[in-house]
């Protein structure tokens, strides 16, 4: 048991605690912090002021978590130079052309425009807020033509952007989760996170409901009354709702006089989504006998001893050159405009790369005071290990619910969960899968979190129109996730 006993809890509560009252996760995370260095250097103030600070310095010697950070913000400097490219605006202007060709031969097909704008909200993996930017920006006026409620188009690009990018984790968020795996001890984070992937059934659930829905049409709860409303009245919104304006949250202006070209947008994607796969197994072949077995087995072998943050650094900076080469071939970018449009792509991470640091060093500090550790001694008195799966999945929902943000979820929950579950003998896998979808769920729930306030921009819907008519499906989801996690519990 950590010897800290109690006293190892109050550094993770005070952070859960203080962010659901202020909902102020940085502030939350560095009192956290700073309470457990004050804890381990015993009470002393001052001392653990320095420890703090020594804390958050320790987090760029792991040369992982330095390589997590800048891929985070290079990031930010590809999606800047998509857009100004002219790549964000011709891939818009394709996909529009093909939906006003299907409506003109069907001009009742609502269904079909619904399944486009959901798929365009998977296909943009890369980061949660562009993929709901870019379907509520495409699909907004073919939605009003077609009399779909606002709330319907709020909720495709909702409920497509962030499982999508948890699917799918050659992002900024498979980053993350893997630098926060690494904190707890994984040697090959990559293969970690691919592992728990088949138990996060949160985000898969949630797209199923997309299609569900889209499919067959069988809206219910709020949802239903607004399509109705719409079809009946041609009421795109409710009587005395106030739509948010989207323009209060847009995407950089493509460059003025250029062509519009998708493939701007698509071939740096797909290096990117090619490249991943590729430095893994590069990064792994050394780890390998490659006298045993095919280069099939053994490529995949590899794949899962690879280190995944070298892969997505490798991975976006290569995209980042392809996509400069390109826009200077194409004489559309100068170099100098090119280096200003990274660094403001960059700058607008930078909270994303802050909050990186602080989950880090949270992690790192949990690690040290051995919480998981402890938690799992007290609670095997009363808590069955078969339950654990199911309790790590309520309590991330309810913190991201509380806090709006998933991300924060993760750096708290993740810190907990593992050690807990290995020491109580429950498949950490599995915990991790639970950390990270309830945090999902919660944060689909929050009227308060990011991507639900930028769904209700984006699709200029009324922002509490949009919580009401989500919540009953991410409440289905939810629910038939704790139930397979109560049922996993007692079979692995």
């Amino acid at each position: 048991m950590s010897e800290y006993g109690f006293w190892s809890l109050v550094p993770p509560l005070v952070a859960i605690g203080l962010a659901l009252r202020t909902k102020q996760v940085f502030l939350s995370l560095t009192l956290g912090i700073w309470i457990g260095w004050v804890i381990i250097n015993g009470g002393n103030p001052l001392s653990g002021s320095f420890a703090t600070l020594n804390a958050f310095v320790a987090v760029f010697e792991d040369a992982g978590n330095t390589r997590t950070i800048i891929f985070t913000l290079l990031i930010g400097a590809l999606i800047a130079l998509i857009q100004r490219s002219g790549g964000v605006a011709g891939f818009i202007e394709v996909v529009k052309s093909k939906l006003e060709h299907q409506e003109t031969k069907h001009q009742s097909n609502r269904r079909l425009v619904q399944i486009f704008a959901s798929l365009t909200g998977i296909i943009i993996f890369v980061e949660s807020n562009i993929s709901i930017l870019t379907v509520g920006t495409l699909y907004r006026p073919i939605f009003d033509n077609l009399k779909i409620p606002r709330e319907k188009l709020a909720y495709l690009a909702d409920s497509s952007s962030a499982p999508s990018c948890i699917i799918f984790p050659f992002n900024a968020w498979g980053a993350y989760i893997m630098g926060l795996l690494v904190m707890q001890g994984f040697d090959k984070p990559f293969a970690t996170m691919m592992r728990a992937l088949p138990y996060n059934f949160y985000p898969f659930l949630a797209l199923s409901l997309v299609a569900y829905v889209i499919f067959t049409g069988k809206d219910y709860g709020p949802m239903k009354k607004a399509e109705c409303r719409a079809k009946e009245e041609g009421k795109l919104i409710a009587d005395g709702a106030t739509p948010m304006i989207s323009d209060e949250v847009s995407m950089l202006d493509a460059k003025a006089n250029i062509a519009h070209r998708s493939i701007n947008m698509i071939l740096p994607i797909t290096t990117m989504i090619v490249m991943m796969p590729l430095m893994l197994i590069y990064t792994g072949w050394s780890e390998l006998d490659t006298n045993q077995g095919d280069f099939l087995n053994l490529a995949l072998r590899a794949m899962g001893q690879g280190s995944g943050s070298t892969s997505v650094l490798t991975s976006v900076a290569t995209a980042i050159l392809v996509a400069m080469g390109i826009y200077k071939a194409q004489g559309l970018l100068g170099i100098k405009e090119m280096v200003d449009l990274s660094l403001k792509g960059m700058s607008g991470m930078v909270s994303l790369a802050i909050l990186m640091v602080f989950a880090f060093a949270l992690g790192s500090l949990c690690k040290e005071l051995k919480t998981g550790l402890y938690v799992a001694e007290i609670s095997k008195a009363w808590l069955s290990p078969n339950l654990v799966p199911a309790i790590v999945f309520l309590v991330s929902c309810f913190i991201a619910f509380s806090t709006g943000t998933s991300w924060g979820t993760f750096a708290i929950m993740i810190s907990i969960a593992v050690p807990m579950a290995q020491s109580m003998g429950t498949d950490p896998h599995l915990a991790i899968a639970a950390a990270i979808g309830g945090g999902v769920f919660g944060d689909h729930c929050s009227p308060i979190s990011d991507t639900t306030i930028i769904s209700s921009m984006a699709s200029a819907s009324d922002h509490v129109d949009h919580v009401n008519t989500q919540l009953p499906y991410a409440l289905t989801a939810g629910g038939a996730t704790f139930v397979l996690y109560l049922i996993l519990g007692f079979l692995i």
